[in-house]
């Protein structure tokens, strides 16, 4: 059994822990340990193979991770944009022998009872096997909104239903035999091939024309094109397979699960102290009862306050009653409208050769601490706006600036003029860590020209 894990999303809801190029899988939120490394481990224990879809912008956060797991024999399959998870189950399928049973999660998820997860996979994978395309039912314990519903009569769907408003939702309950939708699935590669072609063939046939262009990156890692992509249908595995085709089950499941999808879910989970709050070693408190903090190493004293949310980053300070968390999307819709870049990224942004944080942002200058991994290097490239000074703090880099390339130890220095073509590699066995002060009339990220890149990256990748 392969397990497809679905990585695509921004987790705006969650701003601003959660960014476009840091979404919450990827946030370590338990025991140092991500909701994508969490998923990985629980599903190797059932699964032989790892099959990761990914937007491009984010797969080396998975490598990464993956790295740390030891995980090593992973697929990775990348897309350019997003397009709902009837396509990227499709491209994920197509690359599978049609009789391969998948079991397709999403990486942001929380599982507690993991025992009661194996038993629901198990009871899936005997449907699987029968032909079944199987969908898994969450036993619901109070009347969300937020979540679409499944109802059923045993392990026959009759229906899926829409997120509803309270009313609904209650009623939901109190009849008995509605689940949350958990947004998981287990079938063969082949039979969700087929039914997606009958139920929704313009999904289909553009999605196989994407996977035949796919362009092979490095072994086991494919990349669709922007074209083919933006070619294919945007619509949900629900609406376009689910509700439509007649080999569909479910199974029961209470197996403590979350998909975390607001502060307040979050907060739910998250181990408190006597008072309520949310443990952090950075809080001081007085007097204040039932509170979400989160503070990335800054203190944070409250007095005499309750219930409320209080989310600290670097560049970002969010502040919010509980019960009120949905709200925090409009927020970052606020932001895309004034700063694209603070809902993208934190200070600290991941790229497929290591990090970059910035330390200082002026109209005309900005200084970062770049970190360059071992037997990495950055793209060959040049800036039309901007002078760049490099200061090697630790490691050994190896910089070629023109048709020049030397060395460049702890305590020196080097720089490139603007125009000038230039490249940042380290050669060595432990990290290089050096700081860059830009200096131009701009400095932003796209402002970059890449003539070769390792990573076959465009613009701000």
């Amino acid at each position: 059994m392969t397990n497809i894990i679905l990585c695509g999303g921004s987790g705006t809801r969650l701003w601003p822990i959660s960014r476009k190029l840091m979404p919450k899988q990827f946030v370590k939120l338990f025991d140092d340990q991500s909701l994508f490394q969490l998923t990985v481990t629980r599903n190797s224990e059932i699964c032989q193979k790892q099959f990761i879809v990914s937007n491009q912008d984010q797969y080396f956060l998975a490598v990464d991770q993956l790295e740390e797991l030891s995980v090593e024999d992973a697929s990775y399959l990348l897309e350019p944009v997003g397009r709902n998870t009837a396509p990227a189950i499709a491209l994920a399928c197509l690359e599978l022998d049609p009789e391969e049973i998948v079991l397709v999660t999403p990486s942001d998820h929380l599982i507690k009872d993991e025992e009661a997860y194996k038993q629901a996979v198990n009871k899936a994978k005997e449907y699987a096997q029968d032909n079944y395309l199987v969908t898994f039912g969450i036993q619901p314990n109070y009347p969300e909104t937020g979540y679409g519903y499944i109802e059923a009569n045993a392990e026959n769907v009759k229906s899926f239903k829409e997120k509803p408003d309270l009313t609904t939702a209650q009623k939901y309950i109190d009849e008995g035999n509605y689940y949350w939708n958990s947004g998981m699935f287990c079938f063969k590669a082949g039979l969700f091939l087929e039914e997606l072609e009958k139920y929704a063939p313009e999904i289909y046939h553009t999605s196989k024309v994407a996977y035949d262009n796919k362009q092979i990156i490095v072994q086991n890692q494919s990349r669709i094109t922007l074209e083919d992509m933006n070619a294919i249908p945007e619509d949900s595995i629900d609406y376009a397979v689910m509700e439509q085709s007649d080999r569909v089950k479910v199974v029961p499941s209470d197996i403590g699960w979350s998909d975390l999808g607001s502060f307040d879910a979050l907060y739910d989970e998250l181990p408190k102290d006597k008072e309520g709050n949310t443990i952090n070693k950075d809080h001081i408190n007085i007097n204040s009862k039932n509170n979400l903090i989160f503070t990335y190493g800054k203190k944070i004293a409250t007095i005499d306050i309750e219930d409320l949310m209080i989310v600290d980053t670097v560049d970002a300070l969010l502040i919010s009653k509980k019960g009120s968390s949905q709200e925090v999307k409009k927020v970052v819709e606020k932001i895309k409208s004034i700063d694209d870049e603070l809902a993208d990224v934190h200070r600290l942004v991941f790229r497929p050769w290591g990090t970059y944080e910035v330390l200082l942002t002026h109209d005309n200058y900005k200084i970062k601490r770049i970190v360059v991994k071992p037997g990495k290097r950055l793209s060959l490239q040049k800036h039309f706006h901007r002078n760049e000074h490099w200061i090697v703090v630790s490691g050994t880099a190896t910089v070629t600036v023109g048709n020049e390339t030397k060395l460049i130890r702890p305590n020196e220095s080097t720089y490139i003029k603007m125009g000038e073509i230039h490249r940042l590699e380290n050669q060595g066995k432990i990290p290089v860590v050096l700081i860059e002060a830009q200096v131009g009339e701009y400095t932003g990220e796209d402002d970059i020209v890449r003539i070769e890149d390792d990573f076959k990256r465009g613009l701000n990748e």
